[in-house]
């Protein structure tokens, strides 16, 4: 069977709150909403459900659906078609069966992070390419595995993401799991609960993770001095940066750097830990 050639239609849409579909309608592609803004109503034959800011809808081809806007919103659309196969396998990941719609839910820094890359590929699509199916394939497939590394399936993980980002933003604080808990309104056994089985990380060691993932990009992508870097991942003593880094990864901060400057032919100066 000939392969049909890769359809792709994006862009970003706003509604005052008074807008809806009128009756639903069903698409050929792969549909993708991404509410980047506001909160809204999603409506197929067997379900309603509420989305807001944060929320990703995955339509298979077939399925009637609709939209209401509740307040001011703003989506993010990708509709594919005749996809390649490295990026029909992981469109197949976010849809799973093609059944029904899938719900997932992106933190608000990781969603921020997302429109970035989203505002960049409508203004690739605009450009003209070289290789426009080959580039067109490459970012849809990027922004897919974006969607299927960052987003959570349980929709109340919302209020655990806001505790994850709060950590990931307060990497010199040493946050106690008690605040975390009042924060997402939850009881601290509930909170311990329920972000251990999203991130499969206690909190104490998700923000450990982040600190070594901060470390490591201001170590490689930046010429931060490592008293600096320590100070900023919430180490107050470079003795304690070095020695905490070197029990992760088995090597100093500088040797580290030292050999990932290397891999890309960098000169930089030895520097004492």
């Amino acid at each position: 069977m000939e392969q049909r050639a890769l359809f792709i239609r994006s862009s970003i849409g706003t509604y005052s709150e008074d807008w809806f579909d009128v009756g639903f309608h069903q698409n050929t592609t792969l549909e993708i909403e991404i509410i980047l803004e506001g909160r809204g109503l999603f409506e197929w034959p067997e379900r309603k459900v509420f989305v807001e800011t944060g929320h990703v809808v995955i339509i298979p081809p077939g399925i009637p659906h609709r939209f209401a806007a509740v307040t001011k919103v703003r989506f993010g659309v990708i509709h594919l078609q005749g996809m390649p196969a490295s990026l029909r396998e992981v469109a197949d990941k976010l849809a799973h069966d093609y059944a029904q719609p899938r719900m997932y839910a992106l933190s608000r820094i990781d969603r921020d992070r997302f429109e970035k890359l989203f505002r960049e590929w409508l203004r690739v699509l605009a450009s003209p390419l070289k290789e426009p199916q080959r580039t067109h394939a490459v970012w849809a497939e990027l922004l897919l595995l974006y969607l299927h590394e960052h987003s959570q399936t349980d929709l109340q993980a919302m209020t655990i993401t806001k505790a994850a980002d709060f950590l990931r933003e307060n990497l010199r604080q040493n946050v106690q799991v008690a605040d975390l808990a009042e924060l997402t309104g939850l009881t601290v056994a509930g909170f311990r609960r329920t972000f251990e089985k999203i991130y499969r990380l206690s909190p104490k060691q998700y923000q450990q993770q982040c600190r070594m993932q901060e470390a490591k990009w201001l170590l490689s992508a930046t010429d931060k001095d490592l008293n600096e870097i320590a100070e900023q991942v919430g180490f107050h003593r470079l003795h304690s940066f070095s020695q905490w880094f070197k029990a992760v990864e088995g090597t100093s901060p500088s040797l580290w750097r030292k050999s990932q400057k290397a891999m890309h032919g960098i000169d930089i100066p030895t520097q004492a830990n």
